[in-house]
C-alpha cells in the first residue's frame, strides 16, 4: 500500500480573501486524494471556520516577525512526527517561505519539499537573506506572467540568486465543476455585478462615477463585499451625491459568490491597482458571464478585450460607463461573450489544467 503524504499550507493573514480561497481549494483537492492536510493559520475565526469546514487540520502560530522562532519551533516540531520522504509545504509569500525553511533545518528534514506562492505584483528582493530564501525553495510559483515579470525585474541582465528552472506560471483556478455556463437571465433589469473586498484601490469610486451616467438605463448595481464602516460609508455618500443609489444594491461578502453571479447579467472589476490574478475575473468567466474589468494587471492574460469582455482604463469612469452600456442593451452580445468566456475557462483555466501543473511541484 502507498504511503499516504501530508501537505501543510502555511497562512499569515488575519482575514479571509482570494489567498485564502485559493489554498482552501487546494487543501480540498489533497483531501479528496487520500492525503493528511494541515493549514497553519494565525488562529483567526474568519480563516479558521473555512479550512475546519472542509476537514483540514489546523495548527496555530503567532506569525510575528521575520524572526520569529515560536512559529517556528511549533511547526518544527510538526514535521519531525511526519513520515520520511512524505511531506510537502506550501507557504504563501517569502516571509511563510522562511518559517518553512527555518523549520525544516531545525527539524533535520532535508526530504520536505517547500513551495512557495507569490500572490502579488512586486519586484523581488536582492538582499543576503532573501537570496537565501529563493535559492532554498524547490518551487516558486507566480499566479500570472506579469507577477513573475516584476519579480525577475530585479535582476535584469544580472544572474539569479535560484535556478530559473524553478520558477512557474501558473493561473489560478477554481475546484468545483462547470459543466454548462449559466442560462441567460431573461427577467428583470439587467444587473452588473462587482464582488471582493471593498478597500481602495478596487475602483469602486471610479464605478460609482459611471452609474451617474448609466441613468435612464434599465439596469442596477450589485456590490458584494466587505470592508471598513468607514470607506463603505464614503462610497454610499458618494452613490447619494451622484443621484445613483436607488441603482445600487449593497450585499456582505459570501465564501461562495456563485449564486449571486448566476443571478447577475455580468461582471465589473474596474481595479486601479495592478491584480496578480483576478480570482472574481475567471468566476464569471465559469459561471459563462461577461465581464467589464482594467486592463491593468494580468487580467489581458486570460480575458481579450471584445472577446470575453471589454478591457478598460482604469480609472476612466466614461469608458467603463460606454462598455457597461454596451453590455446592458444588448443581451445578444452578453450571451456570445459568455459563451466565449465558459470556453476560455475550460480551456485554459479548469482545475483539472492548474492541478497538472501543481501536482510535479509537490510530487516531482
Amino acid at each position: 500500500m502507498a504511503e499516504s503524504r501530508t501537505l501543510i499550507h502555511i497562512l499569515s493573514a488575519n482575514r479571509w480573501g482570494g489567498v485564502e480561497r485559493y489554498s482552501l481549494d487546494i487543501c480540498r483537492h489533497y483531501i479528496s486524494h487520500g492525503w493528511k492536510v494541515f493549514a497553519v493559520t494565525r488562529d483567526a475565526k474568519a480563516v479558521d471556520s473555512f479550512f475546519e469546514k472542509e476537514g483540514v487540520n489546523l495548527l496555530h502560530a503567532p506569525f510575528g516577525s521575520m524572526l520569529d522562532f515560536q512559529s517556528v519551533r511549533l511547526l518544527a516540531q510538526t514535521l519531525k512526527k511526519c513520515d520520511q520522504n512524505s511531506v510537502t509545504i506550501h507557504a504563501h509569500g517569502f516571509k511563510n517561505a522562511f518559517t518553512a525553511l527555518l523549520a525544516r533545518k531545525i527539524a533535520g528534514r532535508k526530504d520536505i519539499r517547500v513551495v512557495a506562492t507569490r500572490h502579488k505584483v512586486k519586484k523581488g528582493i536582492d538582499s543576503w537573506l532573501f537570496r537565501r530564501i529563493y535559492r532554498n525553495l524547490d518551487a516558486i510559483i507566480c499566479v500570472s506572467r506579469l507577477a513573475a515579470e516584476r519579480f525577475l525585474s530585479t535582476w535584469h541582465n544580472r544572474q539569479l540568486p535560484f535556478p530559473e528552472s524553478r520558477l512557474h506560471v501558473i493561473h489560478n483556478s477554481l475546484n468545483r465543476n462547470f459543466n454548462t455556463p449559466f442560462p441567460v437571465r431573461e427577467k428583470g433589469p439587467v444587473t452588473a455585478m462587482f464582488h471582493g473586498q471593498i478597500i481602495p484601490g478596487k475602483g469602486l469610486e471610479t464605478l460609482i462615477d459611471a452609474m451617474s451616467m448609466l441613468k435612464g438605463n434599465r439596469m442596477r448595481l450589485r456590490i458584494v463585499g466587505s470592508g471598513t464602516p468607514d470607506y463603505i460609508d464614503r462610497l454610499r455618500r458618494r452613490a447619494i451625491t451622484r443621484g445613483v443609489m436607488d441603482m445600487i444594491d449593497w450585499y456582505k461578502m459570501t465564501p461562495d459568490p456563485i449564486e449571486l453571479i448566476a443571478e447577475s447579467d455580468f461582471g465589473v472589476l474596474p481595479s486601479q491597482t495592478e491584480e496578480a490574478f483576478g480570482l472574481s475575473n475567471i468566476e464569471y468567466m465559469a459561471c459563462g458571464r461577461p465581464q467589464v474589468c482594467s486592463s491593468n494587471g494580468a487580467q489581458p492574460e486570460y480575458i481579450t478585450d471584445g472577446w470575453e469582455g471589454f478591457l478598460i482604463y482604469p480609472g476612466n469612469a466614461a469608458q467603463l460607463a460606454d462598455a457597461m452600456r454596451k453590455l446592458a442593451t444588448d443581451p445578444a452580445l452578453r450571451q456570445r461573450m459568455g459563451e466565449r468566456a465558459f470556453q476560455t475557462f475550460n480551456e485554459k483555466l479548469s482545475w483539472s489544467h492548474f492541478i497538472s501543473r501543481l501536482d510535479p511541484l509537490y510530487n516531482p
